[in-house]
């Protein structure tokens, strides 16, 4: 099971040339949905009015070899290890989820491209690595759905509840669920593969009412937002300060006044404790 193709199974009844057509459905709805997120949210017009707007507001230029350093900052910290996130749970949770993901399409698009001919005889690596990816995929999304979203560790409301805003991760739980379901039953037709499909579809085909797109947004705000610290704009917010130094004091008299001319740490604040307040 582990080192067969589950789509070769298939091709008995369903064409290989079907299955590909639906690969390519998929990548059509996710462009489709992204485009009319963006058109409808109008994200893409405020990004680009905040980046021209906070040109305005540079102190500096900032050079081409900058630019690209940060791009790379941005690719290694945002994009591959999530550090963005600073609570380790979340992110280890989200980096399962999104490995899993990648390994998981990556391996199916392998396999049904490439591996589905009479002829074909699939690497054993890619079946492996296709159920890796589903195992991680779903220990990353459950993990996150059961015990790390804000509204059920923090607000104590039930793990069950769902809302429109829920569609991407319950679809892709489904998706990662219904498609180990139909490989450990033998694969084939059936009502495992009929749910994985039905689930494959609304994950893809909802991306307009779900939080997919924001997946492609995330990492263009980050590279904005680090282009706006090297050039001085900081997006039009305060610089941070150092409350001791006498020079702040003197711009803000306020400041020792009322914390004294070494006002004390104030520790982690929202920081100190895990939310649970509920």
């Amino acid at each position: 099971m582990f080192t067969s193709n589950p789509f070769a199974s298939l091709t008995e009844v369903i064409s290989p040339e079907m299955m590909q057509g639906y690969i390519v459905l998929m990548v059509l709805l996710v462009m489709g949905g992204t485009i009319l997120d963006m058109i409808h949210k109008k994200s893409a017009k405020y990004f680009f009015e905040n980046a021209k707007k906070a040109q305005k507001s540079a102190k500096r230029s900032v050079s081409g070899g900058e630019k690209a350093s940060i791009a790379v900052s941005v690719l290694v910290n945002e994009v591959l290890t999530s550090g963005e996130f600073s609570n380790p749970r979340r992110r280890l949770s989200h980096l399962l989820t999104m490995y899993g993901f990648i390994i998981f399409a990556v391996t199916t698009v392998m396999m049904i491209f490439g591996y589905t001919a009479p002829d074909a005889v699939t690497p054993a690596i890619l079946p492996k690595l296709w159920h890796v990816g589903a195992l991680m995929l779903a220990l990353g999304g459950y993990w996150f759905w059961f015990f790390i979203r804000v509204d059920v560790s923090a607000e104590g409301l039930p793990c069950f509840r769902f809302e429109r805003a829920d569609l991407f991760i319950v679809s892709l739980l489904a998706t990662s669920t219904f498609a180990l379901i139909w490989s450990f039953t033998g694969g084939g037709l059936g009502i495992p593969f009929a749910l994985f499909i039905l689930s494959t579809t609304v994950l893809f085909g909802g991306v307009y009412w779900s939080k997919f797109a924001h997946m492609f947004f995330k990492p263009a705000a980050a590279h904005q937002k680090k282009i706006t610290r090297a050039d001085g704009s900081r997006e039009n917010l305060p610089p941070d300060y150092d409350l001791t130094d006498p020079e702040v004091h003197r711009k803000f008299p306020d400041v020792p006044m009322y914390m004294g001319k070494n006002p004390p740490n104030m520790g982690l604040c929202i920081k100190a404790e895990r939310p649970n307040h509920y």
